[in-house]
């Protein structure tokens, strides 16, 4: 997977951008917020120093493809609003995970969307992929909403240490659709 020079998406509304090292703050806010947290694990953040060596981390691997981390803004302005991104990818590059966060002021108003919508059009288009996975927690009734917005189909549960707290969501490229 090519991610040199990063890819910026454009919606109607919104901005997918490089994660930058000013971005620090609002991703610390965002890794710190409560309501965030609620279904995550090891996710919450600390320390801005925390959060400093997490964005050095995400900028490292892009031009590695380890993954795609998009900073997501409101058109008009920098400030970050949330996070998505594509990571995991398979060893051929067919697969890969998607995740995301939204800040919970911009909840509810279709952000996600835009951007989820977005960010499916460039794995399957440009990247190729010919799977996208999701994992939710069984509880997470927005997100689940979310993916099968976007025809995810749950395949089942994620095993290990929190064994039935993830619900898996795959959603397979389409034969016929635009390469």
């Amino acid at each position: 997977m090519q991610s040199t020079p990063f890819p910026v998406l454009n919606t109607e509304r919104l901005v997918l951008r490089s994660l930058e090292a000013d971005d620090d703050e609002a991703i610390f806010r965002l890794r710190a917020e409560e309501s965030v947290n609620t279904y995550l694990e090891d996710f919450r953040h600390s320390s801005i120093e925390q959060t400093r060596e997490f964005i050095g981390k995400i900028r490292a691997g892009a031009p590695e493809s380890q993954w795609v981390y998009w900073a997501i803004s409101p058109k008009g302005a920098n400030d970050l609003i949330g996070t998505i991104c594509l990571w995991n990818f398979s060893s051929d590059g067919a697969t890969a995970e998607v995740g995301y966060m939204l800040h919970p002021d911009f909840q509810g108003k279709g952000f996600m969307r835009e951007a989820l919508e977005k960010v499916i059009e460039y794995g399957f288009r440009v990247v190729n992929l010919k799977k996208i996975e999701a994992y939710t927690h069984r509880d997470n009734q927005a997100s689940t909403r979310l993916l099968e917005k976007f025809h995810f189909k749950r395949r089942g549960e994620k095993t290990g240490k929190e064994e039935g707290h993830e619900i898996i969501f795959t959603l397979y490229k389409r034969i016929g659709d635009p390469e």
